[in-house]
């Protein structure tokens, strides 16, 4: 009799069934290289790249990372998707464990969360939209900080007079939340069942459908050279009242 592994692989495997002993031993191999990938990288790896550097189809890369996702569904660190991109991080519910081993981060203050809140539902959004909103001036110091943490970016200018400079978020805003995708962010009445949102909103209040996509839209021209050293944004009116906490 044959010591050779089933070459049926259960349903969670993903791979087309049934496989050969060939393409079996194939399957695990894939699934060790994008294991050792990913626990070796400090950023998150994106499907394509895992595909080119490991010269796999696509749909096998997908069929490995279905097998590892399940694998440590239940351990104490978890396979993560951020974007099309892959990670390692610690499960949600031991995350108290390391609270010594983790830096203290900064807090930010309630101008620069208003001011993030606004970049992620209205995105692409210039500072003088960004003032609109919140009905106070915003200062550059705010935008500074957020994009200091690498969850703001700027996308490109608006072709309006003065061409301000649009924001929007970024993959780290997205993997540091925990979100897959820019659309999982709370919808009207997630907000309102938080108590972050007043229950008597009016009747024709909508939140905005979020989408962070890298295109540039249709009134937005792609980033001057000297943008790249500079977030500065003059673009926009300032409105009378002051915002007082920036930092």
């Amino acid at each position: 009799m044959s010591d050779a592994p089933d070459s049926t692989v259960e349903a969670g495997d993903a791979f087309e069934l049934p496989l050969d002993d060939e393409a079996f031993f194939e399957a695990l191999d894939l699934q060790r290289k994008i294991e050792a990938m990913l626990f070796a990288s400090a950023e998150p790896i994106g499907t394509q790249e895992l595909c080119e550097r490991l010269g796999a189809k696509r749909k096998n890369v997908h069929a490995a990372l279905d097998v590892l996702v399940d694998h440590y569904a239940k351990r104490g660190v978890v396979l993560r998707k951020v974007a099309d991109r892959w990670a390692f991080r610690t499960a949600d519910d031991l995350k108290h464990v390391l609270h010594r081993e983790a830096v203290e981060q900064k807090r930010l203050s309630r101008a620069a969360l208003e001011t993030l809140a606004i970049i992620a539902f209205h995105q692409p959004v210039t500072r003088a939209e960004i003032e609109e909103i919140r009905g106070v001036s915003t200062s550059k110091g705010t935008l500074d900080v957020l994009m200091e943490t690498e969850w703001v970016r700027m996308r490109g200018r608006r072709r309006t007079p003065g061409r301000p400079v649009t924001y929007g978020t970024t993959v780290e805003f997205l993997d540091h939340f925990a979100l897959e995708s820019i659309k999982d962010l709370p919808g009207l009445e997630e907000l309102k069942g938080s108590g972050l949102l007043d229950s008597a909103v009016p009747a024709n209040f909508q939140v905005p459908v979020p989408d962070d996509t890298s295109d540039l839209t249709e009134d937005e021209d792609p980033l001057d050279e000297d943008d790249l050293f500079t977030a500065d944004d003059q673009g926009g009116e300032v409105s009378p009242q002051q915002d007082n906490g920036s930092l």
